[in-house]
C-alpha cells in the first residue's frame, strides 16, 4: 500500500519555470522525484470514485512503481512536475484522499511570454507545425472545432494557446478543487530575478531544511532545429511509438512491474534517437510579436490577469506589456504569502 505520507506536484502552467522549479526538489535530500519528469498520470486516468483499497492498489503498481522505481520506506516527499494537472484539479481529489498532506506548486508566468515559449515548444516536441505563432494564434478557432490539427499531435488541446493561458481560470478552479492552502505560487518573475529567494520560499512553505543550495542555472532553455521533418520523426513518430518516441515515453506506455527489461537494441535505439536530436538542435531567435497581434492578446486576457493578480495577491499590472513590478523579498514572512 501507499508508505509515503507526503506528496508534492508542480503543476504548472507550461514553459513557466516548471524544470527549473523541479530541479530545486531533485536536488533535495528529502525528495525522491519522478523518473519521468512529467508523468501526466492523474491527467490521464480519471480514479475519482474508485474504492480506497483498490485506488491505493492500482497506484501502487501502475504509478509508484512506474516512476518511483527507487523509493524507500522513508518520510520524505514523493515530488513530480505534470503541468497538465493544472488543468484538470477536479481529477487532484484521488492525490488527496491517498496523502491527505499533499501539496500543489503552481508555477505562472506572463502570458504574453508564456504562449509564444510555449508554442516554440511544441514545435519542439512535434505537436505544432505552424512556425508563425501569429499564425499558429489566428488558428484557434478552426483548431477549437477540429481541423488544422497536425497529424503528429498528441493531444489538440495543447494547442489552444488562449486557453491555456487564461492562467486565472485555471488557477481559481484550482484553488476551488483542492484549497489555496495546499498551493505555493511560483511566478516566473520572481525565478527569473532572484531564484535564491523562492527557492528558500519554496522549503519553507515544504517544511524542508535548506541544504546546499542548488545550482539556479535555467534548467531548460528553449532549443530550436535544423530540420522539422527529422525533429518530428524523432519526437512524434508515425509508427513504433513506444520503441522510437525514446525511453520516457516508453516508461509511460509499458507494463509495469511484468514487462521484460529494455534489450540492448532498444538501448541501443535510443542512444541513436538521442544523438539525431542533439545534431538537429539548433540555437532560436528572440520572439517578436507584431503590436497587433499583442493588442488583441491584451484585450483577451487583461480580465483573466486580472482574475489572477486579485486570487494570489499580486500586483500584475507589468503583464500583457506595462511596467515591471519588484519581486517578492525574501524576508517577506511566508504567513503573509500564504494569506494573499
Amino acid at each position: 500500500m501507499i508508505n509515503h505520507s507526503r506528496f508534492v506536484a508542480i503543476v504548472g502552467a507550461p514553459r513557466c519555470g516548471t524544470t527549473s522549479l523541479a530541479g530545486f526538489l531533485q536536488d533535495h535530500p528529502g525528495v525522491c522525484f519522478s523518473f519521468v519528469k512529467e508523468p501526466h498520470f492523474f491527467a490521464q486516468h480519471d480514479l475519482r470514485g474508485i474504492p480506497q483499497r483498490e485506488l491505493s492498489r492500482f497506484v501502487e503498481s501502475e504509478y509508484l512503481g512506474r516512476f518511483f522505481p527507487d523509493r524507500g520506506q522513508g518520510s520524505g516527499f514523493l515530488a513530480e512536475g505534470s503541468v497538465s494537472y493544472l488543468y484538470a484539479p477536479e481529477q487532484m481529489e484521488p492525490v488527496v484522499q491517498l496523502w491527505p498532506e499533499a501539496r500543489f506548486i503552481i508555477a505562472l508566468r506572463d502570458p504574453m511570454e508564456m504562449m509564444p515559449s510555449l508554442h516554440r515548444r511544441l514545435l519542439f516536441n512535434g505537436d505544432e507545425t505552424i512556425a508563425d505563432f501569429e499564425r499558429a494564434w489566428g488558428l484557434t478557432e478552426q483548431r477549437r472545432q477540429g481541423s488544422n490539427i497536425p497529424r503528429s499531435c498528441i493531444d489538440a488541446r495543447a494547442l489552444q494557446y488562449e486557453m491555456l493561458g487564461r492562467l486565472g481560470t485555471h488557477v481559481d478552479r484550482f484553488f476551488r478543487a483542492v484549497g489555496r492552502e495546499r498551493c505555493f505560487v511560483s511566478l516566473f518573475d520572481d525565478l527569473r530575478a532572484d531564484p535564491e529567494a523562492l527557492y528558500r520560499r519554496l522549503m519553507a512553505f515544504l517544511e524542508l531544511p535548506v541544504q546546499d543550495l542548488p545550482d539556479f542555472t535555467p534548467r531548460r532553455p528553449s532549443r530550436g532545429f535544423k530540420s522539422g521533418r527529422l525533429q518530428r520523426l524523432l519526437k512524434r513518430p508515425p509508427i513504433g511509438r513506444t520503441v522510437f518516441g525514446g525511453e520516457k515515453l516508453r516508461l509511460r506506455m509499458k507494463q509495469v512491474p511484468n514487462d521484460r527489461p529494455d534489450t540492448r537494441l532498444l538501448k541501443t535505439i535510443f542512444a541513436a534517437r538521442k544523438q539525431l536530436l542533439g545534431w538537429n538542435s539548433a540555437p532560436l531567435p528572440p520572439v517578436r510579436l507584431s503590436e497587433s497581434l499583442r493588442r488583441d492578446i491584451r484585450l483577451r486576457l487583461k480580465d483573466d490577469v486580472a482574475e489572477l493578480g486579485e486570487l494570489i495577491g499580486r500586483d500584475l499590472g507589468h503583464w500583457l506589456d506595462g511596467p515591471a513590478r519588484p519581486a517578492i523579498s525574501a524576508e517577506q514572512p511566508l504567513a503573509t504569502i500564504l494569506a494573499a
